[in-house]
């Protein structure tokens, strides 16, 4: 029986223990193999017990420099990571929702190769094919650390530069050392947001709809709405979050209930 490593990470209020479980559950009925899931937090309390915790990554930078995902982007690039050095491992965010088999995702990669998402907004221009979407990518842990090395000697630097887009980061540090990304096929991930919910103002008026496309494994949350909300219908369940839409952005940041995705995002 193939057995195959899959990981999250959890830090801080955005996400809760339900997220963690939730998603282990979800691969967990999507494939056939064996899997070792693991959950790199500053919290374990309330994980499932097949969960394996581990703590939080670190990144040797003063605290004013350890902020935004370069906990995630650079943090997990550590070259012995949960000891896991040598082995593959798949990461998911914690607002993937799982839609289809994984068994052939498991499969796909090739060797040492680095694995990611196509992102859906870089698609044109100069940015095409040089961007990963990090809801989901896959590496063998120990072939990149240097991403985390670099982050560590020059943090002020790749914030001035980056800003916020730490998957930027990741993916430039990859084509940097390798030339190019690899990613996976198109068919097998999709975004809430552009793949799903209605054009503008009709997304008052007419409800999400899951792509039916052959293959798909998995549709991403980036951003608002985020799957708790888009089952409830709420574009932010927070008006004082600077996420919240406010002014003209009222009439197309809006979502309906989506029961649907309540259906694969259950324990």
């Amino acid at each position: 029986m193939k057995k195959f490593n899959v990981i999250c990470i959890k830090w801080g209020t955005e996400y809760s223990e339900e997220d963690v479980n939730k998603l282990y559950h979800s691969v967990k009925r999507n494939t056939s193999y064996d899997i070792d899931f693991y959950c790199f937090t500053d919290n374990p309390k309330g994980l499932d017990t097949s969960i394996i915790a581990k703590p939080m990554t670190t990144l040797n930078v003063k605290p004013a420099d350890n902020k935004y995902a370069y906990k995630k982007e650079a943090g997990l690039c550590d070259d012995n990571l949960g000891g896991l050095n040598g082995q593959r491992v798949f990461f998911f965010d914690l607002d993937s929702l799982i839609v289809g088999n994984l068994d052939e995702f498991f499969d796909y990669p090739q060797g040492d190769k680095f694995y990611i998402i196509n992102d859906w907004n870089s698609r044109h221009g100069k940015k095409k094919d040089k961007v990963g979407q990090a809801s989901c990518y896959s590496w063998v842990v120990g072939t990149l650390g240097y991403i985390k090395k670099y982050f560590e000697d020059h943090p002020k630097e790749v914030v001035e530069q980056f800003y916020t887009a730490s998957q930027e980061y990741l993916s430039s540090k990859v084509i940097e050392k390798y030339g190019s990304l690899n990613f996976w096929p198109d068919n097998w991930f999709k975004s809430y947001r552009f793949h799903c919910l209605p054009v503008g103002v009709f997304r008052w008026i007419l409800d999400s709809k899951k792509p039916q496309i052959e293959g798909l494994k998995m549709i991403a949350f980036h951003g608002c709405p985020g799957i708790s909300d888009a089952i409830k219908g709420v574009w932010s369940h927070n008006p004082s979050d600077r996420k919240y839409p406010r002014g003209i952005k009222l009439l197309y940041k809006h979502c309906r209930p989506a029961p649907w995705v309540a259906e694969y995002w259950r324990d």
